[in-house]
């Protein structure tokens, strides 16, 4: 009982307070891939002598002294008694350095000895700017920032993404070299490069919570941990940058969308399709709190960015009584504003099936065929799948089949392509 209760407090103290840590460690040395690393290590030690010894009386503070010392270590190993060793050596007590157990100097177990209450939330956005980084391939951003600013562990994140734990770990390994080779600071950003790098960040975010709201492959149309894993990084950064519109743009987008979650599903797991949702079973408040976020985003007075348009549009289907009393011209203007704000095929082909809600499939069909004539989305079903569907409404069965059929054979996703089997075989 003892270790399994050790265990679980390691977890929890981990997913909770791990961003932190990492970028309190990463403040003090200076390099971000060595407090990556000294963190994992405390971590490891705490999954040795909690189970055994009891939990401490404060868990972070144990987890960041541990973490210190090991640090130590290191600048010990290099030779480098250097200031910087002297600066993090400073008061700390010989003894207990390895096992992380109670020091002989004036350190106590649990001292919170690098906490600096005024630095938390500049370490926990360096943190995010650091694992976001535009040098870094848009895999290993994702990786990164699940493990250094989530607390994922290498295993979630690749069962996460379906690929094996050996990828993640080679990928965060690259990144942290990376990171180290262009001599990446670990420090948040001036205003002006804030900014410019604003984007990546939400977009690493946006990415975690896409694969979990439609997960791409496997048996489950929604992995709920992984886009509550995005939804808490967005509110993390919301607080964060409470002056940035499109933060809480991002925010209310994923608030609400995931507050379709409950009815998305039935109970065996297979999708349920917009227009057979129970509406009842909508989170009512995570569509307040997106609503919130929303008018927060359009009270900075610049305008929405691509994340609030989206989420505007979320908010139309959010208030609608039913998918025939949504307000699908709004939703088709609001497209419209989107794809000269952020052009891309995915946008287009969203904004086709507004119009042809709004005005029927006669008028949504050219803008799929412009998308198709241009080679769009070619390893993607989405493209096929509308375009099938909008033929099937006009009366054109067979050509309608020949579209579902590839959209069947691209689909990764096991649900997803149950559906898209199932409207095939109502063809006839």
């Amino acid at each position: 009982m003892a270790d399994h209760t050790g265990r679980e407090a390691v977890a929890a103290v981990w997913r909770i307070d791990s961003a932190r840590i990492v970028g309190a460690l990463a403040r003090y040395t200076g390099d971000f891939a060595l407090a990556e690393d000294l963190a994992q290590e405390a971590l490891a030690e705490a999954l040795v002598n909690w189970p055994r010894e009891g939990v401490p009386h404060n868990p972070a503070g144990w987890l960041l002294t541990v973490g210190r010392r090991r640090a130590i270590d290191a600048f010990r190993r290099r030779s480098a008694l250097d200031e910087r060793y002297a600066a993090l050596a400073h008061g700390l007590g010989e003894g207990g350095v390895v096992s992380g157990g109670a020091p002989a100097g004036p350190a106590r177990e649990g001292e919170d000895v690098l906490w600096d209450p005024d630095q938390i939330d500049d370490d926990v956005l360096a943190l995010m700017f650091v694992s976001c980084h535009p040098v870094l391939p848009r895999e290993a951003r994702v990786a990164l920032t699940l493990r250094v600013v989530g607390g994922l562990t290498s295993d979630e994140i690749a069962k996460a993404f379906l690929v094996p734990t050996a990828t993640v770990q080679a990928r965060i390994t690259r990144a942290k070299k990376t990171l180290g080779a262009a001599r990446v600071p670990f420090e948040v950003p001036p205003a002006e490069e804030r900014i410019k790098r604003l984007g990546s960040v939400l977009n690493v975010i946006y990415l975690i919570f896409t694969e979990g709201s439609s997960a791409s492959s496997g048996d489950d149309l929604i992995r709920l941990d992984l886009a509550s894993e995005a939804q808490r990084l967005a509110r993390v950064l919301s607080r964060l940058m409470p002056e940035e519109p499109e933060v809480h743009g991002l925010l209310a987008l994923l608030e609400l969308t995931a507050a379709r979650f409950p009815a998305r599903t039935g109970p065996d797991g297979e999708p349920v399709l917009l227009e057979r949702q129970d509406r009842r079973r909508w989170d009512r408040a995570a569509i307040r709190r997106g609503q919130a976020a929303l008018a927060r985003a359009e009270k900075a007075g610049r305008g929405l960015g691509a994340y609030g348009l989206q989420a505007a549009i979320a908010e139309c289907h959010a208030v609608a009584p039913s998918v025939e009393a949504t307000d699908w011209e709004r939703i088709v203007l609001i497209y419209e504003a989107l794809g000269r704000l952020a052009p891309s095929p995915v946008i287009d082909l969203n904004r086709a099936v507004a119009v042809s809600m709004a005005r029927g499939p006669a008028a949504a069909l050219p803008i799929v065929d412009e998308l198709a004539d241009a080679g769009a989305l070619p390893d993607s079903h989405l493209l096929p799948s509308v375009r099938g569907e909008l033929l099937a409404r006009l009366g054109r069965a067979g050509e309608a089949r020949a579209e579902l059929e590839r959209a069947v054979r691209l689909c990764g996703n096991e649900r997803e392509r149950t559906v898209l089997e199932r409207k095939l075989a109502g063809l006839g």
